[in-house]
């Protein structure tokens, strides 16, 4: 029977080891050039090239320093975290007002499209303070890949 508990006791332990390793997390692209592979380490081919600054990417794993992330298009693969950076942006998944303040009733600056990249400067409440291209001010944070925190 004690043998039993510790082999109950011993899976559970490990079980929850991996589920906190699988910490979920928005993370950005640092350079404007990175390699996502097949796998965690520099032996494994590369998959694809991602060639956007700031880019959001959801890690949904990680061994040693390669983390396993996803894009909005739903590619995944391997990144060392020497490319990854605290997340700063969000991608609008639906057309946007990018307003001159944090209120519906501020000047309107810009209609942003669907899949456009916004760098995130501060935010309050659910507002941000982005930059994309040409346009700074201020979007309401509803239906965005990517983390406002």
């Amino acid at each position: 029977m004690k043998k039993k508990i510790a082999i109950w006791f011993l899976s559970l332990s490990i079980l929850c080891v991996q589920l906190l390793n699988a910490e979920e997390k928005f993370l950005s692209l640092k350079k404007n050039k990175t390699n996502v592979r097949y796998g965690p380490g520099l032996d494994y081919p590369i998959k694809y090239i991602y060639r956007k600054t700031n880019l959001p990417v959801k890690q949904i794993d990680k061994k040693e320093n390669w983390r396993r992330v996803i894009f909005l298009d739903n590619n995944s693969g391997w990144i060392h975290w020497s490319q990854l950076k605290s997340s700063n942006s969000i991608i609008a998944i639906e057309e946007k007002i990018l307003f001159e303040k944090p209120s519906n009733f501020s000047k309107p600056l810009a209609r942003l499209e669907k899949g456009r990249l916004l760098v995130i400067k501060k935010c309050e409440n659910t507002w941000c303070k982005i930059t994309t291209e040409d346009y700074t001010g201020w979007v309401k944070i509803k239906n965005v890949w990517g983390s406002t925190k």
